[in-house]
This record gives C-alpha cells, sequence and structure tokens, in this order.
C-alpha cells in the first residue's frame, strides 16, 4: 500500500513540473516567435520608409 502512495505522488509531482516546464517552453517560444515577427516588419517598414524618403530626396534636389 505504501509503495503505491508512493507511485501516485510521483506521478501526479511529475505530471505538474512537465506542465510547468512545458508552460515555459511554449511561454519562450511564442516570445521568440514574436521577436521575429516584429524584426520583419521592422526591416519592411525600415526599406519602404527609406525608399519613400529617398524619392522625396531626390525630388528635391531636382527642383533645386
Amino acid at each position: 500500500m505504501s509503495r503505491t502512495l508512493w507511485i501516485v505522488l510521483g506521478v501526479i509531482v511529475s505530471v505538474a513540473i512537465a506542465w510547468f516546464v512545458v508552460d515555459l517552453v511554449f511561454s519562450v517560444v511564442w516570445f521568440i516567435v514574436k521577436l521575429a515577427i516584429v524584426a520583419v516588419v521592422a526591416v519592411v517598414v525600415f526599406f519602404l520608409l527609406r525608399s519613400w524618403l529617398g524619392r522625396s530626396g531626390d525630388r528635391r534636389e531636382v527642383e533645386r
């Protein structure tokens, strides 16, 4: 009886620890995915702004 109790408690503790570890891993992975998406969007916006401001700068130089 005592051995069965320890096995049940061990299974419960193992599931609780696994739940915490999996939650932590998914949180870290989700943060990395969000960081990668933000980086890609930032690069796209940077190049769009650069091309847009570069063209307007070329027009000003031609007008002078």
